[in-house]
């Protein structure tokens, strides 16, 4: 019986998908990715909002900065604003390295099962 998983993969001996199959995978990678780059930006207005009393505008653009690596906009008042800033800067790292790597997995997996075929053909 085959375990069921969140992505599935093809594996070792199956075929290489289809065109039309490896895009609509990239389509849900891209968008796993995009909502998770969402709601962590919700969760960064959110805490700027809450520690800094920040209005929703700035709070969207200092979180957008931090989670795009750039660094905060306002300068921060409260020491519960600035542990949250750390704290999310940190974590704002972690996403974007997630969300890559959700991004580029189907194409990699799609390359090297390529080779693998092309190296079984070959025996």
């Amino acid at each position: 019986m085959r375990q069921r998983h969140f992505v599935h993969f093809e594996r070792k001996h199956d075929k290489l998908l289809s065109r039309r199959a490896f895009a609509k995978r990239l389509a849900s990678s891209f968008l796993l990715s995009s909502l998770s780059i969402g709601a962590s930006l919700l969760g960064g207005m959110a805490g700027y909002h809450h520690f800094e009393k920040m209005e929703w505008i700035d709070a969207f653009a200092n979180a957008a900065m931090i989670l795009s690596g750039m660094g905060t906009v306002a300068p921060l008042q409260t020491w519960s604003g600035k542990f949250f800033a750390g704290m999310y800067a940190l974590y704002s790292g972690l996403v974007l390295i997630l969300a890559v790597g959700i991004v580029i997995a189907p194409i990699v997996h799609r390359v090297l099962h390529q080779f693998h075929l092309e190296y079984d053909e070959g025996n």
